[in-house]
């Protein structure tokens, strides 16, 4: 699941962030993408708990609060 982030030092610092907080995340920027189309992609599986899930979302409520993107 692609999160538009479109900025690629933002895309950068969340995915960094994320993954400290023990999300598995990839950040995808230029030249991977065009400029101001920066990113990063997750992977949901139906093998995923719904505390999995639940945990995930959390934290990026707290990242995406933390660097300003909600």
């Amino acid at each position: 699941v692609p999160v538009m982030l479109y900025d690629a030092k933002l895309a950068q610092r969340f995915a960094s962030e994320l993954l400290e907080e023990g999300v598995y995340v990839i950040g995808f920027f230029y030249p991977v993408v065009p400029q101001g189309q920066a990113r990063i992609r997750t992977q949901i599986s139906a093998a995923h708990s719904i505390a999995q899930i639940d945990r995930a979302v959390d934290s990026f409520i707290r990242v995406g609060r933390r660097l300003g993107v909600i």
